[in-house]
């Protein structure tokens, strides 16, 4: 049968074709090729789905997660064992040390007088002020004087009533003399009594004892006025040495109290052209501090330039404070430019033992420790790597040293041999590693 292409096309199932489970082909299109050509579906039914084989991408993933563990195992294994280490090392060499010890202390003229009051009173005349050369001799100031000039004209009128007392008591003692010569003569010719004389005798006795109060009274006066007149005197103040006045601490109507310390009106330094710093050693370092030691200072007012002294004197009183406890070492400079003001703070360095040519070993070798090493704190070790690149323990004693260097006084050290100073890092090692120019400065934390 011929089928029309005007009749509509039906679209058939699939079920309708192919039954699922079905192994033969339907009677009605097997009988010839005619029939299949009568019953070929249209180009718009649908497909058949291609077969299910099963996810293959999990397992792909799998096999790759499996060789990369397996990877990192055999990298582990392989990189397992212990990095080698690596040191930084110095050479023991020979150069020069110089020991020093640090301290601070003050600029002083060596010979520095304070002038003060022995008297009370109101300043009236100032003829010194800072800064001004004086001389011994030479009036500083002067205390109003009109109260002490009024005590030396009262001691004087004290000292001559004293006097008229003692001419008095003089003349009373005579008398009594002449009244006992008297009685003795008229006792001899029975014209008195006894009585008579024995009173005679005491009125003479009591005439001798009224002049020696008298005496001692006219000496009191003597004394009051001499004691009055030396007041008088202290309120005229003098300069007792040569030097320039460094400090004035009074002024004109400024009133002075000397009743239970003297007060202080002037400092003047006898020579400025000579000056001395007082620095305070600490007690661990004044041990080698010793009298002729060169010694060189600094002071905040020339930075840059050095001041040379030598150290004269080592004083043995302690200085303690908050349990801190120093020495007063004296050192003497010469101040003839006159740079040097007293006060000023001077940052002194002492030398107190130099060696041109010892052999010394960097101090960072002395205070390295290998880890796990047990340290023996009795003897003094560095650790030495030969030229095997194997590490060993010495002990050697030391001498002198400074910021840097240690003195080898004894040990099995020479120079050349390459010392320990510490353990490299490993950003040291990859530092190390890049090309000059890319190690990129200091890191900011």
């Amino acid at each position: 049968m011929t089928s029309n292409p005007q009749d509509p096309i039906r679209e058939v199932p699939v079920t309708e074709i192919i039954p699922p489970g079905s192994s033969s082909i339907p009677a009605r299109h097997s009988s010839s090729a005619s029939s299949d050509h009568e019953h070929r579906l249209p180009s718009s039914m649908p497909l058949f789905p291609p077969p299910q084989t099963g996810p293959r991408l999990p397992w792909l993933i799998g096999i790759v997660a499996l060789l990369a563990i397996i990877g990192a195992g055999i990298w582990y294994w392989w990189t397992a064992g212990t990095p080698p280490v690596h040191y930084k090392t110095a050479l023991v060499d020979r150069g020069p040390i110089t020991a020093i010890v640090t301290a601070t202390g003050t600029v002083n003229p060596v010979v520095s007088v304070q002038v003060g009051s022995q008297v009370s009173g109101k300043i009236t005349r100032l003829m010194a002020d800072f800064n001004s050369v004086v001389t011994k001799g030479q009036v500083l100031a002067t205390i109003d004087q009109q109260p002490f000039k009024a005590r030396v004209s009262q001691a004087r009128a004290s000292l001559k009533s004293g006097l008229g007392s003692l001419a008095k008591a003089k003349n009373m003692e005579n008398q009594r003399k002449l009244e006992l010569d008297r009685m003795t003569t008229l006792r001899r010719q029975q014209f008195v009594s006894q009585a008579d004389l024995d009173l005679a005798a005491t009125n003479f006795r009591d005439a001798q004892a009224q002049v020696e109060v008298s005496q001692a009274q006219a000496d009191q006066a003597v004394a009051t006025l001499t004691s009055a007149e030396l007041d008088l005197g202290y309120t005229t103040i003098y300069s007792p040495v040569n030097g320039i006045v460094v400090s004035r601490n009074v002024d004109v109507g400024q009133t002075v109290a000397a009743s239970f310390q003297t007060p202080t009106l002037f400092v003047i330094a006898q020579d400025l052209t000579q000056m001395q710093v007082n620095a305070n050693v600490s007690e661990s370092d004044i041990g080698g501090v010793a009298e002729g030691k060169p010694s060189s200072f600094r002071v905040d007012a020339y930075p840059k330039q050095f001041f040379e002294g030598t150290v004269t004197q080592v004083r043995n009183a302690p200085i303690s404070i908050q349990n801190v406890v120093t020495y007063d070492v004296v050192i003497t400079v010469d101040n003839r430019d006159l740079k040097l003001k007293p006060g000023m703070t001077a940052n002194v360095t002492i030398v107190t033992d130099k060696k041109e040519n010892p052999l010394r070993v960097p101090n960072g070798a002395l205070r390295f420790r290998m880890p796990a090493v047990p340290v023996d704190r009795t003897v003094t070790q560095v650790w030495v790597m030969d030229q095997a690149k194997q590490v060993r323990q010495t002990v050697i004693a030391t001498g002198i040293a400074d910021s840097l260097s240690t003195e080898i006084a004894e040990g099995t050290l020479k120079e050349g041999d390459q010392v320990i100073l510490g353990i490299e890092t490993p950003e040291e090692q990859a530092l190390k590693k890049l090309p000059p120019g890319f190690d990129g400065g200091p890191r900011m934390r």
